[in-house]
């Protein structure tokens, strides 16, 4: 997926108010072909639904994704069987398309599941509530320290092969807490609450450290959208504290379908990156796989952080609309959404159209009854009849050497 570089600010003999994001310094870590974090654009990932077993359909599924823009593809791993898998679905990749980063999804004590197919992937995702299971007891009263202690040190222990192995050949790991499968030590000690999920990666983090490796992605993610933003936001100050620049995967966890699904995505994501924090992000949506690459997208575009297609501007439509200005921009978008990287305006009327277009590539505007004026930036080109309007602004564009065929 191409994506062309941001425009810097403009500077002026007054200190300009600053419009831009500021992302957080973070380490780059490489996957596969892809580097998250290190100031690199933030990375889209997503994850396939089909059985890993299922070599053909899992080969066909990473492809779909990876055609449409998601960089890195992650596959669910629950036993050695799929583990097996992945290393088929790797080389098929190779022989019929082209190497995908993959990441493998590690659960329930997953440690000779993750040694497996660490080998196959660039990528291995755990969860810490979950990777060393603890069964909860329901007569407990208190957490002593021994007992805290021994079950750090079995983490430590189910942990340390799998950090060495990643480490030896150069590969990452997610760690990956979610707010609904916190260890019970850490809801005993911290309750259900974004300081526990925060202490829980910290654990898995200093594990690592111990052991030499960095090339760790973090995420923190939640069903709530203040609890993920909480999450994230805590993580953040406990790093800076602690000297720790990892960069962070954003995610709601069970945003639903549809339009509620995707606000919601939105607003948990849209809000971290609009204060310089994330650098690889996945809406996660009750459809299928290929609908969440599109959002994250529309993301990244409306925060200015990736141009990977035409940004439309366009008023809301009032009493002065020259033309039916909803389906006109329907037949601008059908005719450019193709293109990389252009912004169109489209204007019902002369009043406030030029001004609120200013910043766009090309303006189509509603200029009297019948006709509209195109414009390139803030100069009137012509005025053509609408019916003739679209045809004459694919023109324009053709004209300035800007066209590509669909």
């Amino acid at each position: 997926m191409q994506t062309l570089p941001v425009p810097t600010q403009p500077t002026s003999d007054q200190t300009p108010v600053d419009t831009m994001i500021h992302r957080r310094q973070t380490r780059p870590v490489q996957v596969g072909t892809v580097t998250i974090g290190g100031g690199h654009p933030v990375v889209v990932q997503s994850m396939i639904n089909e059985d890993t077993l299922d070599i053909e359909g899992a080969t066909a599924a990473v492809r779909r994704l990876h055609e449409i823009g998601c960089e890195i593809v992650r596959v669910t791993v629950p036993s050695i069987g799929h583990a097996t898998a992945v290393s088929k679905i790797k080389q098929k990749l190779v022989e019929t398309y082209q190497p995908v980063p993959l990441v493998a999804d590690v659960h329930h004590n997953g440690m000779k599941i993750a040694l497996e197919v660490a080998k196959y992937v660039d990528k291995v995702r755990i969860n810490p509530g979950l990777y060393v299971f603890e069964k909860p007891k329901s007569d407990r009263t208190e957490y002593t320290q021994s007992e805290f202690d021994e079950i750090g040190d079995k983490i430590r222990q189910t942990l340390e092969p799998l950090v060495v192995s990643l480490r030896d050949q150069g590969k990452a790991m997610r760690i990956g807490v979610n707010h609904g499968s916190l260890a019970e030590r850490m809801l005993f000690t911290y309750g259900d609450t974004p300081e526990g999920m925060v202490e829980s990666a910290l654990e898995f983090i200093k594990i690592c450290e111990s052991l030499d490796f960095q090339n760790i992605v973090i995420s923190m993610k939640a069903s709530r959208v203040p609890v993920m933003v909480a999450a994230n936001r805590l993580m953040v100050k406990r790093m800076d504290e602690l000297g720790m620049d990892y960069p962070l995967h954003l995610g709601v966890t069970e945003a639903g379908d549809g339009e509620y699904g995707r606000i919601k995505s939105t607003a948990g994501i849209g809000t971290l990156l609009a204060a310089g924090i994330g650098d690889t992000i996945r809406v996660s949506l009750t459809e299928a796989p290929e609908k969440e690459i599109p959002v994250c997208y529309s993301i990244l575009q409306a925060l200015g952080l990736r141009k990977t297609m035409v940004e439309y501007v366009a008023c809301p439509s009032c009493g002065r609309t020259l033309f039916n200005l909803e389906e006109v921009l329907h037949q601008v978008r059908e005719a450019t959404k193709h293109l990389t990287g252009l912004d169109i305006a489209v204007m019902g009327c002369i009043v406030n159209g030029p001004g609120e277009m200013a910043d766009a590539d090309y303006g189509y505007v509603g200029k009297q009854p019948g006709f509209i004026s195109l414009y390139r930036g803030r100069e009137e080109i012509k005025k053509v009849p609408e019916t003739q309007g679209v045809e004459e602004l694919i023109n324009l564009i053709k004209t300035d050497g800007r066209w590509v065929e669909p």
